[in-house]
């Protein structure tokens, strides 16, 4: 199985990587400033907490306990999270790319899935989003919450796999020709 990015020349490869995790780690930063009004006592993991509300209840408690300006903060970063989406998606290829091409065989493989992870990641991000925007709008009473929660714990599954793939498959050794 090939890679998605393979066809990124391999003098490109780090530098690409380098700019988005660089990207990456900026809009990480703005994200936790707008983060800090939705942390409550019933979403202390704020934002996070509502993706995975999961039933409707859980969902509306959280955005009708939110302040004016959390919901504001909310929204504007669900709205920034569609331009984060293909940066941290391109950034997390591009690590599983440098680390699978430190070996061959089924562990290569491996790396070539877990790139293709990291973009399904984002599609899950985007539909999460839509549903996240539903309910803010007040469609507490609908399915979104749950599919809201089922896209995030897939992306979050697919990114935590991606990123254990990219740090292990960087430190394990080459395996060298005897």
């Amino acid at each position: 199985m090939r890679h998605p990015l393979e066809f990124v020349h391999v003098d490109y490869r780090k530098r690409f990587f380098i700019m988005f995790l660089f990207l990456t780690l900026i809009l990480f930063a703005i994200f936790r400033v707008l983060d800090k009004p939705l942390q409550t006592d019933y979403a202390p993991s704020g934002i996070v907490s509502f993706e995975l509300a999961g039933t409707t209840q859980n969902a509306a408690h959280i955005v009708l306990t939110w302040t004016e300006e959390a919901v504001l903060h909310a929204s504007f970063g669900l709205g920034i999270d569609y331009l984060f989406m293909p940066i941290y998606a391109f950034a997390l290829a591009f690590g599983t790319l440098l680390a699978a091409g430190r070996h061959s065989g089924w562990l290569k493989s491996l790396g070539a899935v877990a790139g293709y992870g990291a973009f399904a990641a984002a599609l899950f991000d985007a539909v999460e989003n839509y549903a996240l925007f539903q309910i803010m709008l007040g469609a507490f009473d609908s399915s979104y919450p749950a599919v809201a929660a089922t896209c995030a714990t897939i992306k979050f599954s697919l990114l935590v796999s991606g990123l254990l793939y990219a740090v292990l498959g960087g430190v394990i050794p080459k395996k060298t020709a005897a």
